[in-house]
């Protein structure tokens, strides 16, 4: 192997990674050195060859460059060979060079006739060339060549834009017959420019608008491309494009308009590179057909240097400071090295010239090594300070749980009326927020201990089923315990063995309400109201804005027992096995004054615990059966009330002017294949096989021509699906109409009582006023303190008592003045305002739903 590669053109130069290889072929091999910077000349480093079957003179080396390999996204060195067989044709070989100076066959083709015009190497590695006006490529992707459907006299420009893959720039004769809406270039700038300019993507195989990087008036005059930037922005190429003409020029165009020109100091500039220099500047870098290369600053298009006899230059960090330099390998016919004269530059601080010993001078090895080592030393301190808020990020997310653990282990106590120490905060690291008091104050203790006053037979009965994807645990109520419907939620918490995982479950909660007629009501606990109300009062309170608003409605709800629902996901929750849950049942005790309003008091009661496990899933222990007897759907009421719950519910109201509504009950009982349940008749379960099936149906005639259509669904599709099957049967002039809050007559009813809580409670706000006024006038106007009953005339017989009588008489004007316009504490008035709010707020509410309704 020889020592040196040889000078001349049968070395080529590449630069990858700061160091410069090497490329030449010698005997049957193409050998490989690699060689860096140091002591003012390229040195040094390692070698390797890649064997070449026949003779030297057989082979050549078309060109060289860095490519990606579409597999890894590495970047690599890479060289295309080319080699005569003995059937006279020419094989091709493309070679990707590893770290450890391994040569890796890339693809193999053989063509008929010699690579000359317009070859490129592309990421993948791809080798694309132009020959007899049409473009051809390979890579290891496609395995073989491929021609796109082009025409082209020229490729100025080839490279990657975001979101179109692999690109084609290039110079075309005009097609006066095509039609190209994109550039709007009518015929007639066809036949007069003569060329055009196209773009084409390769992987998508489509044209693009090739206005948005220059015009075409500029096809017959560019020699050389380069694209700086280019990013989609609405649907839209944005470009940033240098190019060199046969007329001597640089020319900068943003968005397909020319924004400067450069005139180049020699002629036939035929390629064109840019450099990111110290300080963020853009450098242009022309090669000359004769040898020659300039320099031109971006920032203002002025030639800043240029340079004669230079056989390549190259571009990279060759000295290490993190910019690009220039390298330029001059002409020497006195050494056979390539890299023997040459200078380094980036027009501003780094200039090195061969000959000349950088030894001692800084920024040398010695300098670099120093920078790197102080380089490495910042970032090791970043990466530390970065491990330090990981770690203090870590730490405050497991106090967090630590601290909402804790928080539901002393819920459960506080229900269970168990004793519960709080570990103390100085031992989490945190700041008490309430004093150290041993006696919590009357109220607190007081309200803390009426959990015990609720009777034991409360609870009627907890049951759990599996419906679907979800879990169904449902608390029966006794019809003697006074809740409101909407004051009334579940929650389950993991027992405290589970800590490893969230200890609340989200959940939605229904109450089902069964009256003596057997027939369900499902209604959601948490009502819906209307938007701008929602943030009217944002006061603490112990009173609930939910509360409801007269003991005749409370009445309305006791007519039968009721049951309680909450749905969770199921599948979060066999991740563990086997899990169990306590079930705490919220609500508000409603007790009635004298005034006829209510004061409703806040209890928490524990329901008792549901075991879930996989196995017992598995063996269909808690699944719902629902079987057809006779006529009838049989089913427990838990079966019934756990698909009413994990459904959703939609109810319709139709109407028909001209023909009865008989249609639909046989529809129900016959396309639908519905069964009334044994438990509850007025509501239907469908048998029907598909999506539809357990969709549960109540119909309602309030007359032949007007009924109400409820339906609980498991999903919007099986509502959609019913809907679509209703439709075929009912007449055409039938009106079909959501109802989305519910009877109207219901609420009429709820509107009617807000209204009258709301009376009551403005009147009895300020009756207690008034009252406070009238005593105080009786208590001034006591016997004691009322004036002498001796006859006025005795009172006016001098001059002085008349006197005193008047400055009484003003006295006693004033104080009934000041007793009727007395002012109101800060607290009583909060007190009285936050009342009367509530129940402005309830009735809005109503009035909203009404209206939706």
């Amino acid at each position: 192997m020889a020592a040196e590669p040889p000078g001349g053109g049968g070395a080529h130069a590449l630069p990858f990674g700061g160091q410069v290889l090497v490329l030449w072929l010698a005997e049957a091999e193409l050998r490989l050195r690699r060689t860096a910077l140091g002591g003012g000349r390229f040195g040094g480093g390692s070698s390797g060859a890649f064997g070449l079957r026949g003779r030297r003179r057989d082979a050549a080396i078309v060109c060289c460059g860095c490519a990606a390999h579409a597999a890894t996204g590495v970047v690599l060195p890479c060289v295309l060979l080319r080699r005569r067989k003995r059937s006279e044709a020419l094989e091709y070989l493309l070679l990707a060079v590893h770290a450890s100076n391994r040569f890796e066959l890339s693809c193999q083709f053989e063509l008929d006739y010699e690579l000359k015009e317009d070859v490129r190497l592309l990421g993948g590695p791809t080798v694309l060339w132009r020959h007899a006006d049409r473009l051809f490529y390979i890579s290891p992707g496609t395995g073989t060549v491929r021609s796109p459907p082009v025409q082209l006299s020229s490729v100025v420009w080839a490279g990657e834009i975001e979101g179109e893959g692999t690109v084609v720039l290039g110079v075309r004769t005009a097609r006066l017959q095509e039609d190209e809406a994109e550039d709007g270039l009518s015929a007639s700038d066809r036949a007069i420019w003569g060329t055009e300019f196209f773009g084409y993507a390769i992987e998508a195989q489509k044209m693009l608008a090739s206005t948005c990087f220059m015009p075409h008036a500029y096809s017959r005059v560019v020699s050389s491309v380069h694209v700086c930037k280019s990013e989609m922005l609405k649907k839209q190429l944005r470009t940033s494009v240098v190019a060199v003409t046969h007329k001597n020029q640089l020319i900068w165009f943003q968005d397909g308009h020319p924004k400067g020109v450069c005139e180049l100091p020699y002629e036939k500039p035929w390629s064109i590179k840019t450099a990111v220099t110290s300080g963020n500047h853009l450098l242009f870098i022309v090669s000359f057909a004769s040898g020659n290369v300039c320099v031109v600053r971006s920032e203002n298009l002025q030639v800043a240097s240029k340079w004669q006899k230079v056989k390549s230059v190259l571009v990279d960090d060759f000295v290490g400071c993190g910019t690009d330099q220039l390298l330029l390998l001059f002409k020497d016919d006195s050494s056979t090295d390539l890299l023997s004269t040459f200078k380094i530059t980036d027009l501003g601080k780094v200039n090195y010239e061969s000959g000349i010993n950088y030894k001692d001078d800084v920024p040398a090895a010695e300098g670099l090594q120093e920078n790197g080592l102080l380089t490495i030393q910042a970032l090791e301190k970043r990466l530390q300070a970065g491990l330090s808020s990981v770690r203090e990020l870590q730490q405050h997310l497991g106090l967090k749980k630590r601290v909402l653990i804790e928080s539901c282990r002393a819920l459960i106590d506080l229900v269970e009326e168990r004793s519960h120490i709080l570990p103390a905060a100085k031992k989490e690291g945190l700041v008490s927020l309430w004093d150290d008091v041993e006696n919590p104050p009357h109220s607190l203790s007081k309200e803390a201990s009426s959990t015990s006053k609720v009777p034991d037979h409360f609870i009627e009965k907890l049951w759990q089923r599996v419906v679907g994807e979800s879990l169904v645990v449902g608390v029966k109520v006794t019809e003697s315990f006074s809740l409101s419907l909407s004051d009334v939620s579940l929650s389950l918490v993991v027992d405290q063995d589970f800590s490893s995982i969230s200890p609340i479950i989200e959940c939605r909660n229904k109450i089902i309400k069964l009256n003596k007629a057997f027939s369900a009501l499902s209604v959601s606990s948490c009502q819906i109201e209307p938007p701008p109300k929602k943030m009217k009062l944002d006061l603490h309170s112990k009173n609930d804005l939910k509360n409801q608003v007269h003991k005749k409605c409370s009445k309305i709800n006791l007519e039968g027992a009721k049951t309680v629902t909450a749905v969770t996901s199921l599948s979060p929750l066999l991740a563990f096995h086997c899990v169990c849950c306590v079930v705490l049942l919220h609500a508000k005790k409603q007790k009635h004054q004298n005034d006829g309003l209510q004061k409703s008091k806040k209890i928490t009661l524990l329901c008792g615990k549901v075991l879930l496990s996989l196995e017992d899933i598995s063996d269909g222990k808690y699944s719902v059966k629902m079987l057809r007897d006779n006529s009838y759907c049989t089913g427990s009421m838990e079966d019934i009330l756990a698909v009413l719950a994990a459904s959703m519910r939609f109810s319709f109201q139709i109407q028909s002017s001209d023909f009865t509504l008989t249609s639909v009950n046989s529809w129900l009982l016959g396309e639908m294949e519905c069964t009334p349940f044994k438990e509850c008749h007025d509501y239907m379960f469908c048998h029907k096989a598909g999506n539809v099936y357990s969709t549960v149906f109540n119909w309602t005639l309030k007359s032949p021509f007007e009924g109400v259509l409820t339906l609980f669904c498991r999903s919007l599709t099986v509502l959609f699906q019913c809907l679509h099957s209703l439709t075929k049967v009912l007449p055409p002039s039938c009106d079909v109409k959501l109802l989305k809050s519910g009877s109207k007559d219901v609420l009429t009813e709820q509107l009617a009582l807000a209204l009258e809580k709301e009376m009551l409670t403005s009147r009895t706000s300020l009756s207690s006023k008034e009252s406070k006024a009238e005593n105080s006038l009786i208590r001034q106007n006591e016997p004691g303190k009322k004036i002498s009953d001796a006859p006025v005339t005795s009172l006016l017989d001098s001059e002085d008592k008349v006197q005193q009588f008047r400055m009484k008489l003003q006295n006693e004007r004033e104080e009934s003045v000041l007793n009727m316009n007395q002012t109101m504490n800060g607290t009583l008035y909060q007190e009285m305002a936050l009342k009367l709010a509530e129940a402005q707020l309830s009735s809005d509410m109503i009035v909203w739903r009404l209206n939706k309704s």
